[in-house]
């Protein structure tokens, strides 16, 4: 391994998206994560966050593998595997044991929080995270870290996440037949959301909405923990598919104006802006308003900040937003979609990107980047916390809750 750094001090990242592949390689340093190496393809093997042709994937990771192993000047070590889609199911539990000793150990959080995983799980189902919402002493509530107090009743609700069976054995698999190992499983919008978010907005309450290509994965947290998770199956492919039937052009052209021209805001754009659109069948190219394109576009960012607002509702989580909403991920970069978050929400609305990291940061300065950034700041916890830990091949990844829990303090 070149540039002098020892394999315990590499990390990487790996995102399988519904659009595109990115993984990225990173060094452990004193401040943190310094970005090394950054490789994307794009996918044409996925639907919804979920492998359904394994040789496309397999060859995407491929290619984006090689593209950060020739930037990074290192072989990719063991990926950190963010999995998301929406085959991801999540709900709440709660656990309760009798302290022992009258004072909160290790032993007595592990315990509770082994009562509070001891949940029927269908069998086509494996645990993803279990994340300790709040703890409480006897009639004490509201406890975040109950190590060290006093009492005779350690009680504790989690949020439990899972997701299919298939669904990630596949992935794991994708990356298996690119020649990488996969160090552990971590959800996809948790990682996005330790990219972008600071503690503070954690603490206020705020969530964080992961646009993607197939669809927007969504974590609400609240005085620093997880307390709500979901998946909308709409993403960026749906503003894409709206254009090319709007206007009559090809998914590719398509692809190319909503990003080079596309608005979620018509009253954004200038009146006499026009652009050269692709038509289908070999006939001639239009040229079209701008305005036009951006009109499809509103009607669609409209309905999926709607849908998400509604998700936000019916868990009565709305009032909890200290914080706002952050949005974050590749379908997060249109124009305009923070200003019609304002509206739709009526709460603060950002964009998140990746901070707090060296290196090619001018590069992963991008919300497309955040959920591999933000699988390399898991896994350098985790690291650091277990020093060493042992791959994984086609096999379910678990992870102590409380460690989980250090990630958000």
């Amino acid at each position: 391994m070149s540039k002098g750094l020892k394999r315990n001090q590499v990390l990487a990242g790996l995102d399988i998206g519904t659009t595109k592949v990115t993984c990225t390689i990173g060094s452990i340093g004193e401040d943190g994560i310094n970005i090394i190496g950054v490789g994307h393809s794009p996918n044409t093997g996925m639907r919804q966050g979920v492998v359904v042709n394994i040789e496309a994937v397999s060859e995407a990771i491929t290619k984006a593998k090689e593209e950060a192993e020739l930037m990074a000047g290192v072989p990719m070590p063991a990926v950190w595997l963010a999995i998301g889609g929406a085959h991801i199911e999540s709900f709440d539990s709660q656990g309760m044991v009798a302290i022992k000793n009258k004072e909160v150990s290790n032993e007595d959080m592990e315990r509770v929080i082994e009562a509070a995983k001891a949940v029927r799980i269908a069998n086509d189902r494996q645990v993803l995270h279990v994340l300790p919402k709040e703890f409480k002493i006897d009639s004490q509530e509201g406890i975040n870290d109950p190590i060290g107090m006093s009492g005779v009743r350690l009680e504790c609700s989690v949020h439990i996440v899972t997701g299919s069976n298939s669904a990630v054995q596949n992935a794991i698999r994708c990356a298996d037949r690119a020649g990488l190992q996969v160090e552990g499983l971590v959800l996809e919008q948790l990682a996005s959301a330790l990219a972008v978010l600071s503690a503070d907005e954690k603490n206020l309450g705020v969530t964080v909405v992961d646009m993607g290509g197939g669809t927007c994965d969504l974590i609400t947290f609240a005085q620093g923990s997880v307390i709500h998770t979901n998946v909308i199956p709409v993403g960026g492919n749906n503003f894409t598919h709206d254009v090319a039937m709007g206007l009559r052009t090809t998914q590719n052209n398509a692809e190319v104006l909503k990003k080079k021209f596309g608005c979620a805001l018509p009253d954004m754009v200038n009146e006499e802006d026009a652009m050269e659109v692709e038509s289908v069948g070999g006939r001639q190219s239009r040229t079209i308003s701008r305005k036009d394109l951006c009109e499809v576009l509103e009607a669609r960012a409209d309905e999926t900040l709607k849908f998400i607002r509604e998700d936000l509702e019916a868990s009565d989580l709305m009032k909890e937003l200290g914080s706002g909403i952050v949005l974050t991920g590749g379908a997060s970069q249109l124009q305009g979609l923070v200003e019609m978050g304002d509206f739709v929400f009526d709460v603060p609305v950002r964009k998140g990107v990746p901070e707090r990291t060296g290196g090619l940061t001018d590069v992963v300065k991008s919300p497309a980047y955040s959920t591999c950034v933000g699988l390399m700041k898991y896994g350098m916890t985790r690291q650091r916390e277990t020093k060493s830990i042992a791959p994984i091949k086609g096999s379910v990844f678990s992870n102590w809750a409380h460690r989980i829990k250090e990630l958000f303090g």
